[in-house]
């Protein structure tokens, strides 16, 4: 098989990858080791950044999105059993997020490629890329118990922290800067109605909360927790019991129940690699980076890494000009620090790293209480989390 850019990866990184070269007239390849059915069923994080929701409108698969999404101007920071919101529509002239679950714009990219005879290979598991360096790469795969092989000009390596492709940069080539926290994320997903309109992001002393949304009938909520915990050692009674305690108000406000049908636990760390390519080798979204979840970045920042590889390969098809693919890494990781930065931010301003340091809980307090009350403040959050204080990436 021979195509121009194969795509390791059929995640969200990856099939906008192939839907924005498809509107540039060129071809490639998506591999996904997952079936159709999986990807597209597995219920993940949707906080979609201003412009993530803008791009995807952009390239006409915005439709379902703007009809069913949720737009949100603002979020709640709640501390001290007071909430405080941030109205990001008054701190960035407008902009906002959308909450619009990961899962639902996998269906959209899916289908605007198979509308557009696209080749999406599932249940496809890469093996190896090789001869990166050279001007003809391959991806071996393995599909129906036989092995198969793709030539290209190019690889996109959007398989993933734990894929193939980011493992071809070799140990000298690259850097890779890890933070693991000492907490982890206990989640539930909940049939029922929501409980606020915008997301709550709680500091309490038993540790972090957050009440988050995935649709009008399902709703997401996360606890901080040890990453050891055993969910079976949580029933859904002692689940309810320990949101409603760090949640609560002075003013008796209530959490909406409903039946818990997910529990997992999600570590948190950080990572970053350096570079996001080698010879015809590109790395974008999770094999790259990985971000705590706090701050809301991780697929906006897949989108940004992958708007500015789409706009470098149509510039190399369009004209063989190939500066924008050797600055590739260089422009996705100013974004990418920034994002973390922001993230490690919220994630210590709102957990407890040690329940037994009052010191630290107050100066956490304290630091709430001035992003709350502070107009300069307050904007840094907004600009970050809507994406606009992060760098913008190359147009379309």
């Amino acid at each position: 098989m021979r195509t121009q850019v194969g795509i390791v990866g059929g995640g969200p990184a990856g099939l906008l990858l192939s839907h924005l070269l498809h509107l540039q007239g060129i071809e490639s390849v998506v591999l996904e080791r997952r079936s159709r059915e999986d990807l597209e069923t597995t219920v993940r994080a949707g906080v979609l950044e201003h412009g993530t929701a803008g791009l995807l409108n952009e390239v006409g698969v915005g439709e379902r999105m703007l009809r069913e999404g949720s737009v949100h101007h603002g979020i709640e920071l709640r501390f001290d059993g007071r909430g405080h919101r941030i109205d990001f529509a008054d701190l960035t002239d407008g902009l906002s997020i959308t909450i619009y679950g990961q899962q639902e714009v996998v269906k959209d990219l899916i289908r605007a490629r198979l509308e557009a005879n696209g080749k999406i290979l599932f249940e496809a598991r890469a093996e190896s890329v090789e001869d990166p360096d050279t001007d003809s790469p391959k991806i071996r795969f393995l599909q129906d118990g036989q092995q198969e092989e793709i030539s290209c000009d190019y690889v996109a390596g959007c398989d993933g922290s734990f894929g193939v492709c980011r493992t071809r940069i070799p140990e000298n080539a690259r850097t890779e800067y890890t933070r693991t926290y000492p907490f982890g994320w206990f989640g539930i997903l909940v049939e029922g109605p929501p409980s606020t309109e915008e997301l709550i992001y709680t500091l309490h002393d038993r540790g972090f909360a957050l009440v988050s949304t995935r649709s009008p009938e399902v709703q997401r909520l996360y606890f901080q927790c040890d990453p050891q915990d055993d969910v079976e050692e949580w029933p859904d009674e002692r689940i309810w019991d320990e949101l409603s305690t760090r949640l609560a108000t002075h003013d008796g406000w209530e959490l909406a129940g409903g039946k818990i049908f997910q529990k997992d636990i999600v570590q948190m760390r950080s990572f970053v690699c350096e570079p996001m390519q080698h010879g015809r080798l590109f790395l974008a979204g999770d094999a790259a980076h990985i971000v705590p979840p706090t701050g809301a970045k991780g697929m906006n920042l897949a989108v940004a890494d992958i708007r500015v590889l789409a706009h470098a390969l149509t510039e190399f098809y369009r004209s063989e000009d190939m500066r924008l693919l050797d600055a590739y890494s260089e422009t996705c990781l100013r974004r990418v620090w920034r994002a973390q930065r922001f993230s490690w931010w919220m994630t210590s301003m709102l957990h407890r790293f040690d329940r037994s340091d009052s010191f630290q809980l107050k100066v956490q307090q304290a630091e709430l209480d001035y992003v709350t009350t502070s107009r300069a403040a307050a904007t840094t959050i907004a600009e970050n989390y809507v994406g606009a204080a992060l760098g913008t990436s190359h147009p379309l």
